[in-house]
């Protein structure tokens, strides 16, 4: 943020300007395409990307304003288009403001509340055009647009990453429900019809009984639990919706107890042969192809109990199956649960944008926004440590920037005049540096230095930044002071990374060596942008004390190589004094 702090602080150091959207762009209405070949340019609707054509309507950058519908959800486009009537495209003056600012401060209006119609939401361009927003220089812009697209880059990357998860999620849950109706890919497979492992049956009740808080769950024919304050059934079941717009796609596994709608199926599994979340996940991998073969179709497609009793379920033994639950419920937490899944690391970050967004868009008062920055970063960022698990738990091991696991630290300047040669603190510089120390300072010094300044922890690894570079020397936590940026640590959280293991990783030397001043040396930023593999705790337990036993060997006196080589030199003199240990009288 410092470049922006400047650019700010320089460019407009009272206030900015707001400006109508009239005065800064042109709102251009959307035509039919239908005449148009098929192509690779994209047709934009009020939901998205409708189809491809052959020709464009605009092809400069561009803000997509839904006109009816889905009117929250805008469209940055820098490729040719073509947008459809249900939305609008806008034609932007760039002498004034960079489109992808426009774009970021309208996502910040959130245009919803600009709605004019009672029935399906609509925008109007006299009620667009009227709307305000800040315009600062150019060049602020394009440092505040290169701010939050990085926030918006990193959120799209997670995103992507979970699409990626759910796929593999579903490749594997799919694999491991596969059976030969014939037998055989799993050991000994029985088929049996849905109705001859359980119970069957619908709810009685109707949408329209929910309550805003309740009791217990209320399975309707969608995705969403609502509540009511009484039960039907209390059991372990799986919920399927009977028709509408999510049967075959919408799915409940509930312990206890629950209230069911009219048109919503149970199925309580009466079998003792079969695991109620087996047959869970099972049914979520094949029920839709089921049904799609064998649905009746009105106005909408339905569930009939025939078509539930005659279901085929692959029957494998209890072992295959628990395993099976077990495999696919790890996956499902990693997509779904909030708490552990990068759901919540997505939902972190987009409420991350937003408050960035918000923050640098509001211009009312700069410098107070600007000073504040830094403590409200830190205040709303997800903890760096709560990321890394998450990603050493998804990942099993994850490369960070060692800047990203702690702050760079050392120890204050100490002038010539408070060190001395008698007596107090030791004080080590590069040439004294693992060794007995030449110089020390006052206990008083030291303590008053220890309470205001940087100083390392017991069991922190110390790292020579000039001299021996890169020699490393871990931190025992007897008193002791070191020679300010000669000698440097990372502030490390031990929860993310051992110090054992970074004592190892260290000797590597994973960091730029800068040689272009007078002599070489390792300075805070190439420490800080040193990138290390961290997998999890457990696996750096493992490697610290395969590595520990190798160092051991190889450098205990008292066990190992040292000591057999130490063994055979004392063999070695013994016998060549015995021989060359001549009794001239007995020759």
């Amino acid at each position: 943020m410092n470049k922006l702090k400047r650019t700010v602080q320089e460019l407009f150091p009272n206030s900015v300007e707001y400006r109508e959207l009239q005065e800064i762009l042109t709102i251009k209405n959307g035509r039919d395409y239908k005449g148009f070949d098929e192509g690779d340019i994209p047709v934009y609707g009020s939901g998205g990307i409708m189809t491809y054509i052959d020709a464009f309507a605009f092809d400069k950058p561009s803000v997509l304003i839904p006109r009816k519908g889905s009117i929250d959800k805008l469209y940055y486009v820098d490729t040719p288009f073509w947008n459809v009537d249900t939305i609008f495209y806008t034609d932007i003056d760039t002498t004034q403001v960079i489109p992808r600012y426009v774009y970021h401060c309208l996502l910040r209006e959130h245009l919803e509340q600009y709605n004019t119609a009672g029935g399906v939401p609509s925008l109007t361009q006299k009620v667009l055009n009227k709307i305000k927003i800040p315009v600062p220089p150019l060049e602020v812009q394009a440092e505040i647009v290169k701010i939050l697209d990085n926030f918006a880059e990193l959120t799209a990357e997670l995103t992507a990453e979970l699409t990626a998860r759910k796929k593999q999620y579903e490749y594997y849950r799919d694999k491991l429900l596969t059976f030969d109706v014939h037998g055989g890919g799993a050991g000994e497979v029985e088929w049996r019809t849905l109705a001859k492992i359980a119970e069957i049956g619908t709810g009685n009740h109707n949408t329209n009984e929910e309550l805003e808080i309740g009791n217990y769950p209320f399975f309707v024919r969608s995705q969403e639990v609502r509540q009511l304050n009484t039960y039907d059934y209390d059991e372990t079941a799986i919920i399927t919706s009977g028709d509408g717009v999510g049967v075959g796609k919408i799915f409940h596994y509930i312990s206890g107890k629950y209230a069911l709608h009219q048109r919503a199926y149970r199925i309580h599994i009466t079998s003792s042969d079969v695991l109620p979340k087996y047959y869970f996940y099972y049914m979520k991998s094949t029920f839709l192809k089921y049904i799609e073969k064998n649905a009746v179709n009105s106005s909408v497609t339905s569930v009939r109990r025939p078509m539930l009793n005659n279901y085929p379920v692959p029957i494998p033994t209890l072992h295959i199956q628990q395993k099976i639950v077990n495999v696919l419920d790890n996956f499902d937490a990693i997509c779904s649960d909030l708490n552990i899944g990068l759901p919540a690391e997505i939902e972190a970050r987009q409420k991350q944008y937003e408050y960035y967004r918000d923050l640098l868009l509001s211009f009312d008062n700069c410098s107070q926004v600007i000073n504040v920055e830094r403590e409200r970063e830190r205040e709303n960022e997800p903890k760096r440590s709560d990321v890394i698990k998450i990603l050493q738990y998804v990942f099993g091991t994850v490369t960070v920037k060692l800047g990203e696991i702690g702050a760079v630290c050392m120890c204050k300047r100490i002038l010539k005049n408070q060190t001395n040669t008698v007596d107090g603190v030791p004080f080590y510089k590069i040439g004294t540096f693992g060794k007995e120390p030449d110089a020390f300072i006052s206990s008083e010094t030291f303590e008053e230095y220890k309470l205001r300044y940087s100083f390392p922890k017991k069991g922190d690894i110390l790292i020579s930044a000039a001299g021996t570079i890169g020699k490393t020397v871990i931190y025992d936590g007897k008193p002791a002071y070191y020679q300010d940026s000669n000698i440097v640590w990372i502030d490390n959280d031990e929860t993310i990374v051992l110090n054992r293991y970074l004592y190892y990783v260290y000797q590597l030397s994973p960091w730029h060596i800068s040689t272009g001043g007078t002599i070489a040396r390792l300075y805070n930023d190439n420490i800080a942008n040193a990138k290390i593999t961290i997998p999890t705790i457990d696996e750096q337990t493992r490697i610290i004390t395969i590595l520990d036993r190798f160092d051991q060997l190889c450098n205990d006196i008292s066990m190992g190589l040292p000591a057999e080589i130490e063994a055979r030199r004392k063999q070695y003199e013994y016998y060549r004094d015995k021989l060359l240990s001549f009794n001239v009288e007995e020759c």
